[in-house]
């Protein structure tokens, strides 16, 4: 989460990213392993990682849920070649009409052009938007600066808070609509 973070304030490029992660994790083992094999290792991480397509529960019933009320766009900084697999693996990428990721909108949540580029792409105001998102810093914070409405998954535990609505489950937001 630590490159992740780095990453998304843009202080470190992609490779930097794919590297240090890789890189952090064998120093902490105390592993010296050359520069080029941590260089394979990671990109046989990325293909390996495409094919991982786990789904939080209830995630297919709530974008069956979803899907015919509603037009549902994505916006992340995974990487593009990445995401797109996982989408596929996973069964869902025929949910969605729009990815917008952060390599081709030029910047990385939570810069507000990035939620603006998914906007432009949808033909829809900020104001009849909601973004639903894991992270608060990336996604609710960013989202609520250009005029989303938000809602919280809290799936990675964060802190509470009074940002936005918070779920733990997906299925909660049937609630919230």
């Amino acid at each position: 989460m630590k490159f992740w973070k780095l990453y998304r304030e843009e202080k470190i490029t992609k490779e930097q990213l794919r590297y240090q992660r890789l890189k952090s994790v064998l120093d902490k083992l105390g592993l010296s392993i050359p520069d080029e094999m941590i260089y394979k290792l990671s990109d046989e991480y990325i293909q390996h990682l495409s094919s991982y397509n786990h789904l939080f529960p209830n995630t297919i019933e709530i974008l069956k849920y979803l899907k015919p009320k509603y037009n549902l766009h994505i916006i992340t900084n995974g990487f593009q070649e990445i995401q797109d697999r996982k989408l596929q693996k996973s069964g869902i990428d025929g949910f969605f009409e729009y990815v917008i990721n952060s390599e081709t909108a030029g910047v990385k949540k939570p810069n507000p052009k990035i939620f603006q580029a998914a906007l432009d792409y949808a033909e829809v105001a900020a104001t009849n938007a909601i973004m639903i998102g894991d992270s608060l810093e990336a996604d609710i914070l960013g989202a609520k600066a250009v005029g989303f409405q938000t809602l919280h998954f809290n799936s990675h535990k964060e802190e509470l808070h009074d940002f936005c609505p918070i779920i733990h489950d997906l299925s909660e937001i049937k609630t919230f609509l």
